[in-house]
């Protein structure tokens, strides 16, 4: 579990590293859209664990290593933003969040199953027959009452 102080630090890297991603080095991806889904940070604050989502990009391993070669100037950029906030500028580790792809692929699955309607009929569904006898508030009569009145 995350302290307060790590779940901090992650939030202001994550919100740092999206900008940076949109304004300063985006010429080096060729303008590819890429968003910071989430950050977790070691206890120590000196590694931070970045997943990134490349939506609508088919070469995403490609553009993931190119990611990690310049992982060097992108903490530079981030250094220049947080400086005046943390001690230690921590060592990015970048990972591919595949999380949109994995719903993509369940969602297909689910859909491409063939699950029969359900039968009144089955003899193994035990709410299935209506001649159960079930006892309902209303089938109370005043007369059953305790002899307390209540």
């Amino acid at each position: 579990m995350e302290s307060k102080r790590q779940q901090k630090f992650a939030r202001l890297i994550q919100k740092e590293i999206a900008e940076i991603f949109q304004r300063d080095v985006s010429h080096l991806f060729h303008g590819a859209y890429i968003s910071v889904s989430g950050v977790k940070v070691s206890p120590d604050l000196g590694v931070a664990k970045i997943h990134l989502s490349l939506l609508l990009n088919p070469n995403g391993r490609d553009l993931l290593n190119e990611i990690r070669v310049n992982s060097k100037t992108i903490r530079h950029e981030l250094a220049k933003r947080i400086k005046n906030q943390v001690r230690v500028i921590p060592e990015l580790i970048f990972y591919l969040d595949d999380t949109a792809e994995y719903a993509a692929k369940m969602d297909k699955l689910i859909s491409e199953l063939d699950i029969p309607a359900e039968s009144k009929e089955d003899p193994t569904n035990p709410f299935s027959r209506e001649d159960d006898d079930y006892f309902y508030d209303e089938d109370i009569d005043e007369d059953d009452e305790d002899t307390d009145g209540r």
